[in-house]
């Protein structure tokens, strides 16, 4: 067996936890601790015949290690060690080691939280900071406390700030493991240029092309390449194969979306004599030895998932790595021999970088979290112990929607159907979803579409052609029938699958006919059949009945949401005529966002699914086209008008607040902005962003807050038209007090005085950098580049010529004086002889006048 770093650690770490339950281990990347300890614990005494759970944070790793492991053991998978993956279990009755990843732990110990027969839980690569590590953590802690004092807890990571988790695991002990297996060169190529709108991110695909042709020509070996994303990969990979490669080289692409056996082609050694390029994500950042490799050429972007709380929905962002994932994707080049690792930024650029990357938790969709915990009888999240606790208003949000789907109560305890839908592995809408259309006969339909949800789109853009945005075309693809949409094959294998393995898991039918379940008011009448198509489009709506969208009068494309928010479909799409949507996939803005998947449905079927929540009365509603207020009785789900007939003697405050709603809707522009209104907003929003003090008046601030500030000057009015009235100024004033108004006057003035005496008006158009445009002889003898905000911002000052035109700009007088002036003098002296332009300006006069005036003065 090959000696490895780890292996001088291991006796240290057996008699660590026969003294105390928990250790921290930090070993560097390539030093072996992911295939080496789980084997080496299975031979302490405190094992007492129980297994060893290892925590993964990603799939392919998982299979990885515990074939690794097996091999070791001269055993096949799934016999000592084994694994359990999202549509993959290879585990027997004699498996001592097991691999999880994503949820599996949580579910786990969600069936027996004492977890009985295992002896120590391991969290691999814990630095990524994955949501399912940071909870499993917290939960096994919490069994540790009260259940099992004896559960041994291990927290492993090449690239992790041991102090803060070793507090946490009770000031456990750090067992570090010096070097990797073999050095590893770094070189630094710098950053792909920008283009001409400067997004460097365009020319990022050729820079790495062009890195990997110049290690063709210069190394041996394999070559391990990090990009962001699958768009990215196939982009390099078309790259790379047009520009007729040696015929010794292979391409292989290496991402989560693709199939099984493709990953394991891309990590498995290349045939003798011919080397390869894998192209991957960061799912080979860790915990994976790719055979062959000796150079990484690191892309330097990760592609990160956040959850946006305004539109509810999860976005990728792409960012630039970590200074710990970038030192984890460089020791990928070190696990076999020495390597070199190529970076596609400056030594220098890295003191931008993050240090690590942000834990998982402060970001995403915290619902699932909330029904882990509420499942776990938790009701305050302080209850457990945490490494990063979840922020507060997001969870407070996830909590919202489990009461939306009637998972937990008001008081936040777990329901009987909030349990039910804890037992499923997917996100709480799903579950939520999944168990009624069971209950009612639809189970099949209902995992299809929890399938199609999850997973990546089936369906494959075809050039520049927005994809179809109709769910039930994809249910169809996914049923096998003939349809019109392109589809992604590995997509439709891997989703088929998904929805095969689900509909195993889910509810049995409680009632003989097509009628969801009216139990929990929220269902259709036992006497309303609906056909497949409706029924995916009732689906949706259970699983998301904030964005249940009605058609705008006047637009095709545009939908209302019940929620409130906009959306807008694709001009051609096949949906534009349906009065009716249930949206499952939204993207871009929160104010019209792009639908992306949606469904058919009708108002009947709304009204049926939804009758308790129902409002029927007489309201004040915006109209588009008459750009007033008109009065209407008004069927209501939300924001969503099912019924709508005129009606009389509205209260005046309703007809003020349908007048907010149509200034929101419209946008700020149609207020009666005067120039000095404006002017006074930029200097307040210059003061806000420098000091925090004073209110917030950039447009998202004022569009959220229209209530707040305008509502009260609104009392008689229910036109547009009438709008013209306002005194925005005035308005805008109002919301500051006389010695606000004073600070912010001082601090943020609409004039600055120069040398030569002359009250100039500042530019506050750029609130991040306001402008002083002054004519160049009036700076003469200023050193101090001026400032406001006591010294906060530097005035950007425009020196213009005698006539008024632009000669520079500068943040740095001193600077522009010694270097700059001297070539302006000599190109301006001749053009403006009757202007002083003397040798030395800082010790000349400031003035505005020509020489002669200054003489005679």
């Amino acid at each position: 067996m090959i000696k490895l770093p780890i292996d001088a650690i291991l006796p240290e770490l057996c008699a660590s936890l026969e003294r105390a339950p928990n250790a921290v281990v930090q070993a560097a990347p390539g030093a072996g601790k992911t295939t080496r300890i789980p084997l080496r614990l299975l031979d302490t005494p405190w094992r007492e015949g129980g297994k060893i759970i290892m925590l993964e944070p990603r799939r392919l790793a998982a299979r990885a290690a515990a074939r690794r492991m097996a091999q070791t053991l001269g055993e096949p998978v799934g016999k000592t060690v084994g694994y359990r993956i999202q549509l993959d279990n290879k585990t027997g009755p004699d498996t001592l080691i097991e691999v999880v990843t994503e949820g599996i732990l949580t579910r786990r110990l969600q069936r027996d939280p004492s977890l009985e027969g295992v002896a120590a839980v391991i969290f691999d690569e814990f630095h990524e900071r994955n949501l399912q590590a940071d909870l499993g953590l917290a939960l096994c802690l919490d069994c540790q406390a009260g259940l099992r004092e004896n559960l041994r807890i291990l927290v492993m990571s090449a690239t992790l700030d041991v102090t803060p988790i070793a507090e946490l695991l009770g000031d456990a002990a750090v067992i570090a493991s010096a070097g990797r297996a073999f050095p590893v060169e770094t070189r630094y190529l710098g950053k792909p240029l920008a283009d001409r709108s400067n997004r460097f991110r365009d020319n990022l695909c050729p820079a790495v092309s062009s890195a990997v042709k110049q290690v063709l020509r210069d190394e041996s070996g394999s070559i391990l390449v990090f990009l962001p994303g699958e768009g990215e990969i196939r982009r390099v990979e078309k790259l790379l194969n047009q520009s007729s490669l040696p015929g010794d080289v292979d391409v292989s692409p290496l991402y989560g979306a693709l199939p099984q056996n493709q990953q394991d082609q891309a990590i498995s050694p290349s045939p003798l004599g011919r080397r390869k390029i894998v192209l991957a994500t960061a799912i080979a950042e860790t915990s994976l030895t790719i055979e062959g490799i000796r150079v990484v050429v690191d892309g330097g972007q990760s592609r990160i998932p956040r959850f946006d709380p305004q539109s509810g929905m999860t976005r990728l962002f792409t960012e630039p790595v970590s200074l710990a994932g970038a030192t984890q994707r460089q020791g990928r080049a070190g696990r076999l021999e020495p390597g070199i690792c190529y970076r596609l930024w400056d030594k220098a650029g890295e003191g931008a970088f993050r240090q690590f990357s942000q834990p998982e938790i402060l970001n995403a969709d915290l619902a699932p979290l909330a029904l882990d915990l509420a499942n776990w009888g938790i009701h305050d999240p302080d209850a457990l112990n945490w490494l990063t606790p979840p922020p507060k208003s997001p969870l407070n949000q996830g909590q919202d929607l489990l009461r939306l789907l009637q998972a937990i109560d008001d008081r936040g305890r777990i329901t009987a159907h909030g349990r039910e839908m804890a037992k499923l592995p997917m996100h709480p809408r799903l579950a939520h979803m999944v168990i009624k259309g069971a209950k009612s006969g639809w189970a099949d339909i209902a995992c299809n579409v929890a399938a199609l949800l999850t997973d990546r789109d089936i369906a494959q853009r075809v050039g520049r052609n927005p994809v179809a945005v109709d769910l039930t075309v994809r249910v169809s693809a996914l049923k096998g029938e003939q349809t019109s949409l392109p589809i992604n094959r590995n997509a439709l294998r891997r989703t088929k699958a998904l929805a095969t393995q689900w509909l195993r898991r889910a509810p049995k039918k409680t009632r003989p006919d097509h009628a969801l379940d009216l139990s929990s008011g929220r269902g259709l009448s036992p006497d309303r059949d609906l056909s497949p198509d409706e029924q995916i489009g009732a689906l949706v709506a259970l699983a998301y009945p904030d964005r249940i969208a009605e058609r705008r009068p006047g637009g095709k494309s545009r939908y209302r949401l019940s929620n409130g928010k906009g959306a807008v479909l694709p001009a051609e799409d096949a949906l534009r005529d349906v009065p009716y949507l249930a949206i499952a996939l939204v993207s871009g803005e929160t104010r019209d966002a792009h639908i992306r998947i949606a469904a058919p449905i009708s108002a009947a079927t709304i009204e049926h699914l939804f009758e308790t929540e129902i409002r029927e009365g007489e309201t004040a509603t915006w109209d588009s086209q008459s750009r007033s207020v008109i009065a209407r009785r008004q069927k209501r789900l939300n924001a969503l008008v099912l019924n709508d007939i005129p009606a009389k003697n509205i209260p005046a405050d309703q007809i003020t607040d349908a007048l907010v709603e149509g200034i929101r809707d419209i946008g700020l522009d149609c207020l009666p902005w005067s120039q000095e209104a404006t002017g006074w907003r930029r200097r307040a929003l210059c003061f806000h962003q420098a000091t925090g003090n004073g209110p917030d008046l950039s447009d998202n601030a004022l569009q959220e807050t229209l209530e707040e500030w305008l509502l009260p000057y609104l009392t008689g009015m229910s036109r547009l038209q009438h709008l013209k009235s306002l005194d925005m100024l005035a308005i805008l004033k109002a919301q500051l007090d006389w010695s606000a108004l004073q600070i912010m006057d001082k601090q943020a003035p609409s004039h600055f005085t120069v040398p030569s005496g002359s009250s100039i008006r500042i530019d506050y158009t750029d609130p991040a950098t306001p402008v002083l445009p002054v004519k160049l002889q009036e700076m003469f003898g200023a050193i101090e580049t001026p400032s406001i905000i006591d010294g906060m911002i530097a005035l950007s000052i425009h020196l213009l010529s005698p006539a008024g035109r632009p000669l520079q700009v500068t943040q740095d007088l001193q600077a522009f004086w010694r270097n700059v002036y001297p070539q302006v003098k000599a190109e301006m002296k001749g053009r403006y002889p009757k202007h002083p332009w003397p040798d030395n300006p800082l010790t000349a006069a400031p003035t505005r006048h020509t020489k002669n005036k200054m003489n005679k003065k």
